[in-house]
């Protein structure tokens, strides 16, 4: 029975073991774009662990890949697959955003407007509102018309609130119209 056992356990950790196998093979043989993908679809279903690994796989086969830096800084933002740091998830976002991605340069805005993993600061948060608003990014136009439309980081002004509500509003983003709604209906802009 002893001996029964052990080979049940030699087979499991053989099986263990070739299922991890065929894992690292499966990533060798992928583009960091794909492991992005590939992460994103983890996501989805998800498995968090797997999510972090492909981003950071991808990271070894591109250092500079932005969309992989940005979702390693919403996975340690939510505490995907990693335990929730707000300064690591700056410190990514940081790194894609400086690359010019709209959607961590709007996370990187969100951070600093909440001070979440850095010191509250308006003024670096409508920076970066602004660099991912400029981009279309329809989140990053609504924030930045509220720093607008409340006057924090930036002089109050209500035509500039509304003129990047508008923007946002335009692309479907609901609070965005709420708000343009507010403007109008106050004769503010």
């Amino acid at each position: 029975e002893t001996f029964t056992k052990s080979l049940v356990v030699k087979e499991e950790q053989n099986e263990i073991s070739g299922t991890l196998k065929s894992s690292i093979d499966k990533f060798a043989s992928l583009s960091d774009s794909e492991l992005v993908n590939m992460g994103v679809e983890a996501n989805k279903k998800g498995n968090y662990s797997e999510e972090f690994q492909c981003y950071l796989k991808a990271l070894e086969i591109n250092e500079n890949n932005k969309y992989a830096q940005s979702n390693i800084g919403l996975c340690y933002e939510y505490g995907r697959g990693v335990n929730q740091d707000y300064y690591e998830a700056v410190k990514w976002f940081r790194k894609a955003a400086e690359q010019g991605h709209a959607g961590a340069q709007k996370n990187l805005g969100i951070c600093y407007y909440n001070g979440r993993g850095v010191t509250q600061d308006y003024y670096e948060a409508v920076k970066w509102y602004r660099k991912a608003a400029e981009q279309g990014d329809a989140y990053a136009q609504r924030n930045l018309g509220g720093c607008y439309y409340d006057g924090q980081g930036v002089t109050q002004d209500y035509y500039e609130a509304v003129k990047w509500y508008r923007k946002a509003a335009e692309q479907g983003e609901a609070n965005a119209q709420k708000n343009l709604g507010i403007c109008y209906y106050n004769g503010r802009g």
